[in-house]
């Protein structure tokens, strides 16, 4: 016990400055807009992280070394790898919520007055003269205790189920942008092609332009020609120069866009290695729709991720029908208290709780009906986006098909544009040919040049298009681990995807009496960086149940046909499989 002088306790000093402390903590707090000076330290630490471990390039760019360039220092793509890892911290945090409570309380309690208690007498009402103190003044309380809830293992079970798919969500999400990714790296790279092959023909016949025009404005002045003359002439000239001004602007923002998207220094000239801008590899060409519909099936992102959404709606189910069962909660525990009043001061504890809310008689069937709805709502946004990946591989499959013939035909047209811009050339040289000639001649085969490799660049985007929408991606490993040497070496070897999807059945027989194509120089493979991954290889748990998930007793559903799907969709000639052959062969000039 606490001496006399001193049980009784003072409350008021502390009381005045808890209600100081409330009083301060309800005071206004102004906003506080960030200064150049406060921002600067922050800027120059993102530029820092921003250029972390970024090898310089030392050398001309390939496109090998771009894509990996990409897939190593692609700030976005990072900022993807870090949401899938924080998906997988967060599965690992889910696994405590099943755990028991073990819980460590310590307490002091004081009052400023003794806690006294009489009795009172049961016949006659009257209170007794005695009157007892039982409890000190102030005292301290200790506690360990454990327990155990039936309802929190069983939501903590089935929430970390859910949590385990949406990391498998987010890595669905991470292959997707990877997709996107090196369909714009292949873009950018090959403008920026095409602006390092055209920047000094640009400017030339900029300059010559310019040349032809002043001495047009010369002669104007000087009355030597039919003023009407002299001035279609100037136009024609004008026209030319504005043509040939919006090339170059064009052009001129393709380093910049290849530089952001492999996290180069901005501004800064990247060279691009000098490679053949044509098309060789028809292998895509022999690949039936049948093995892209299942490839698709199998692989596509987007239609992955909607099956764990559906997988996350069913045990949001489960996690409704666990809410209304009883709950049983067991607890233990030891406990001390320094009351000198008490005659055991140590003691152990424990309890088993049952407990029912009646209410759920009520409102199960409803909170069953929205997480059957919820299910109902996956199932169905499955299905819609089974038949959207479907159309999208066929569409993609056509938009590379014509892209491809733009390109031949954009391919021809500069060769013609080649051939006239030579004898123009030397005509100029036997000065037969004006400088409008010239110069318009010029434009046109520059003009040419640009769409030639604008085309390529379109069949390059069509290809990686249909990649991602079959969910076919580069077979590499650890880009965090494997250096930029090793990566490159990698995507390169990597080699043809479209030969995983040919096989004896799928290989589009040539027509014999069809003229073969005319042999052409070698060139690069549009597809050269990449390779068949299958994505139920992807390090997370459960990922190889999502094929074995399509029984209608887990997901309620029958499995979807893809060519009976589209046959409505899709015009005759594409749905067969006979029509779609003769197609493709017309198609590759077969």
């Amino acid at each position: 016990m606490m001496p006399a002088g001193k049980r009784h306790f003072q409350i008021k000093p502390i009381a005045m400055a808890l209600a100081a402390l409330a009083l301060s903590a309800c005071s206004t707090i102004a906003p506080v807009p960030l200064t150049s000076q406060a921002l600067l330290p922050a800027n120059q630490a993102d530029l820092s992280a921003m250029r972390k471990d970024v090898q310089p390039i030392t050398g001309a760019l390939s496109l090998d070394e771009a894509l990996a360039r990409a897939l190593k220092y692609n700030l976005e793509r990072r900022a993807k790898m870090m949401e899938e890892a924080l998906a997988f911290n967060q599965l690992d945090v889910s696994h405590f919520d099943m755990l028991p409570r073990l819980v460590a309380q310590a307490g002091y309690a004081v009052r400023n007055n003794d806690r006294i208690s009489q009795s009172r007498n049961t016949e006659d009402g009257t209170l007794s003269p005695s009157r007892f103190v039982s409890q000190d003044r102030a005292h301290e309380m200790l506690e360990l205790g454990f327990t155990w809830n039936l309802l929190d293992y069983s939501l903590g079970y089935y929430g970390t189920r859910q949590q385990a798919d949406r990391v498998l969500i987010a890595s669905e999400r991470r292959r997707k942008a990877m997709h996107v990714l090196m369909q714009d790296v292949r873009t950018a790279f090959w403008r920026a092609a095409s602006a390092q092959k055209l920047r000094d023909d640009v400017s030339k016949t900029i300059t010559l332009a310019e040349e032809a025009l002043v001495d047009s404005r010369k002669a104007e002045a000087e009355r030597v020609r039919n003023p009407v003359d002299a001035l279609r002439y100037q136009r024609q000239l004008l026209e030319n120069l504005r043509l040939l001004e919006s090339i170059d602007q064009e052009l001129s923002s393709a380093q910049i866009e290849l530089a952001t998207l492999i996290n180069a220094p901005i501004g800064k000239a990247i060279p691009i290695a000098e490679s053949d801008a044509n098309l060789a590899d028809t292998s895509v060409l022999r690949v039936t729709m049948q093995a892209m519909e299942e490839a698709a099936l199998a692989q596509n992102a987007d239609l992955r991720e909607q099956h764990y959404n559906a997988r996350i709606a069913r045990e949001e189910t489960r996690r409704t029908l666990v809410r209304l069962f009883p709950n049983v909660s067991f607890s233990y525990g030891i406990k001390y208290d320094s009351d000198t009043y008490l005659v055991n001061r140590n003691w152990n504890e424990a309890g088993l709780q049952f407990t029912f809310n009646l209410f759920n008689l009520m409102t199960g069937p409803t909170q069953i009906k929205l997480a059957e709805a919820g299910v109902a709502l996956a199932d169905q946004r499955r299905v819609a986006t089974q038949l959207a990946v479907l159309s999208q591989v066929h569409l993609a499959r056509l938009q590379l098909l014509n892209a491809r013939n733009q390109f031949e035909r954009a391919d021809a047209i500069y060769a013609t544009d080649v051939k006239i811009s030579e004898l123009v050339r030397n005509r100029e040289t036997a000065q037969a040919q004006s400088k409008l000639d010239s110069v318009s001649n010029a434009t046109a085969a520059i003009l040419s040049l640009l769409r030639r490799y604008q085309a390529l660049a379109q069949v390059q985007a069509a290809e990686n298009r249909l990649l991602a929408n079959l969910g076919m991606e580069p077979k590499i490993g650890s880009t965090g681990e494997l250096s930029l040497q090793q990566l490159t070496e990698q995507v390169k070897r990597n080699g043809n995807p479209w030969r995983a999807l040919i096989s004896d059945a799928s290989v589009v027989p040539a027509t014999p009496a069809a003229p073969a194509p005319a042999p052409r120089a070698p060139t690069l493979a549009p597809a050269k960086a990449l390779a068949v991954i299958a994505p139920d290889t992807l390090s997370a748990p459960d990922e190889a149940e999502v094929l074995a998930l399509t029984s209608s007793d887990e997901l309620g559903f029958v499995p979807f046909e893809p060519s009976l799907a589209l046959a409505a969709a899709m015009l005759p000639a594409v749905a067969t499989p006979a029509a779609d052959r003769i197609q493709l062969q017309a198609k590759a000039g077969w």
